[in-house]
């Protein structure tokens, strides 16, 4: 037992308080306005979302605390703890080169998603390569930083490619350096490219199907109907899947992996023992904390409601 791991759990462990928690979400979905839910969180670790933001930028406030509380853990952890907060934390560099290459391609993005020209996330500790993909002026130049980082090149230099071919870098990154979140990362991947191949109807550029074949194996990946993919995943990544026969029912999905995410990272934060297992789940929770508030968040834009959350496609972080 090392102390780095001694003061690298105990600080995971406290940050559960950081969490808003069934009751808060609740709250906050039920809150008649935006800005009713925003005055609620004003008391509570999701403060810094501030009355009169837009739904985006409340959501995205709320992504910028969770990435404060990781960059914060990861400064507590030996260098496999950090390392493991990275892999987990690797949306939040995905974020900001889809935003920076929006801002290249002059490309508003979907409505209601941040002005393309929105302050990037603050990484710190957490960037891999973000720091020369910022640099790039053009969205070819974005591309060939990525080719040349840990991102590999994602075989295009279209908003597609580019998001698709992160994300599924970032599966096989966490996949292999977190063992905890391997299944979390397959699952992930699968439901990813089940929405790009079979509801999308987007065909992959080579370099990233090589890649998520890695994970999801070849049979699966070269499947030519979403029935024919669902059979041919292992395991590890067919659990998520189980129950939706149709693509167009995908969107199901989303919220199944939250919970089990959430479901996991509780049982890995109870481990006993200091090492990285209680990290992971630490983490785990407080990013699926944030994900469900920034459903309710949506949720109190449309005028609130009482019952479960929504279940829309909410990506965090965005």
């Amino acid at each position: 037992m090392s102390a780095g791991w001694v003061a690298g759990v105990t600080r995971a462990r406290a940050l559960r308080t950081r969490c808003l928690g069934a009751d808060g979400i609740g709250e906050v979905a039920a809150s008649p306005t935006l800005d009713d839910a925003l005055r609620y969180l004003a008391a509570t670790p999701y403060r810094h979302s501030t009355a009169g933001a837009t739904p985006a930028e409340a959501q995205r406030a709320v992504s910028a605390t969770l990435l404060w509380h990781l960059r914060v853990l990861a400064g507590w952890q030996p260098a496999t703890g950090a390392d493991a907060i990275r892999a987990l934390a690797a949306g939040f560099e995905i974020s900001n080169a889809e935003h920076h290459l929006r801002a290249l391609a002059a490309d508003p993005g979907p409505l209601g998603t941040p002005h393309p020209h929105a302050p990037p996330y603050r990484l710190g500790a957490l960037a891999t390569a973000w720091t020369r993909l910022a640099r790039a002026r053009t969205p070819s130049e974005l591309r060939n930083a990525l080719a040349a980082s840990v991102w590999g090149d994602p075989g295009g230099d279209s908003s597609a490619a580019v998001a698709t071919g992160m994300r599924i870098s970032a599966a096989l990154r966490l996949a292999t350096a977190v063992p905890d979140a391997a299944r979390w990362a397959a699952a992930r991947l699968a439901l990813l490219f089940a929405r790009e191949v079979f509801v999308v109807g987007r065909r992959m550029p080579d370099v990233s199907a090589r890649r998520a074949a890695r994970l999801l194996g070849l049979r699966a990946v070269s499947a030519g109907s979403y029935v024919d993919f669902r059979q041919a995943l292992p395991a590890t990544a067919r659990w998520l899947l189980e129950g939706i026969d149709e693509a167009a029912d995908l969107w199901r999905a989303e919220a199944w992996w939250w919970k089990a995410v959430e479901q996991d990272g509780r049982e890995l934060l109870r481990r006993s023992h200091f090492g990285p297992q209680p990290v992971v789940g630490a983490v785990a929770v407080l990013s699926a904390d944030a994900w469900r508030t920034r459903g309710a968040l949506e949720l109190a834009a449309r005028g609130g409601g009482p019952g479960d959350w929504p279940v829309e496609v909410l990506d965090a972080p965005g």
